[in-house]
């Protein structure tokens, strides 16, 4: 069964966590190593996940929880376990256990092969792209901002709460 544990840097499999964070995604697409340690120690508002199915460790999540929504900031599984049918999984135990507000998270624009197929793995799992523009800020100074489409879990269209939605993306999550 797909379990959701909230992990602490003193925890043991920290170093699983941060080590998939770093393989899985480039340095432009996540804080340094010392704010995501404080975060992960400090902020309220920020968890990051260990994934596992019983005892294997599978993937991590970091999910803030935000005004009205989650916003799911990385999602990535071991590359032990890719292509094994955990992502539809994970999808499914993410909407199970975190169905009290709508669930948000970011992907790049279909320009390749491979966001188109990321985007599509999102919809067959229930999420709806947003198309009102949005671009994501930089996670580091001087970084580039990167256009992206934001995706949303529940019924209807996000259209009304966009607005306050990326507001607090970019005052909480990205610090602008």
């Amino acid at each position: 069964m797909i379990r959701f544990l909230p992990i602490k840097t003193s925890d043991p499999q920290y170093g699983f966590v941060e080590n998939l964070l770093h393989e899985s995604f480039p340095v432009e697409e996540r804080r340094d190593d010392d704010m995501q340690r404080y975060n992960t120690d400090n902020n309220p508002s920020f968890t990051p996940y260990l994934i596992t199915d019983d005892e294997v460790n599978i993937g991590l999540i970091t999910l803030w929880k935000l005004d009205g929504f989650y916003y799911v900031e990385h999602l990535a599984t071991s590359p032990d376990v890719r292509n094994k049918g955990y992502g539809k999984a994970i999808m499914q135990a993410l909407q199970r256990d975190f169905s009290d507000a709508r669930i948000v998270l970011e992907v790049e624009l279909p320009e390749d092969e491979m966001s188109k197929r990321r985007i599509g793995f999102y919809e067959r799992n229930g999420f709806k792209v947003c198309t009102r523009p949005y671009v994501q800020p930089p996670y580091r100074a001087g970084g580039t901002p990167i256009p992206m489409h934001i995706m949303y879990s529940g019924d209807g269209a996000i259209d009304d709460v966009f607005d306050t939605i990326k507001s607090e993306m970019y005052s909480k999550v990205y610090s602008v």
